[in-house]
């Protein structure tokens, strides 16, 4: 793994850091987050992250800016499975 992780990773921080996103979304980012920070992610791990982020995708109340971030995280995932 490592780069392209690590760069989902980011995405996630940036989403988690962000004022505009609200609470129940950075929520299910946050479990995503936390299941790629474990150094043993599996293919059953990503799979988990991307069907959270992909079921958060689609909450009304997000940004345009922020679902393409998401939607990028995910593309970037489905890529190392």
């Amino acid at each position: 793994m490592g780069g392209e992780t690590d760069e989902v990773i980011s995405l996630l921080d940036a989403i988690i850091n962000d004022r505009g996103v609200p609470k129940n979304v950075k929520s299910s980012v946050e479990e995503a987050f936390n299941i790629l920070q474990n150094p043993k992610a599996n293919n059953v791990k990503i799979a988990e992250a991307v069907s959270i982020l992909d079921e958060v995708s689609t909450d009304p109340n997000l940004s345009v800016y922020t679902r393409t971030v998401l939607w990028d995280a995910v593309s970037k995932l489905e890529a190392l499975k």
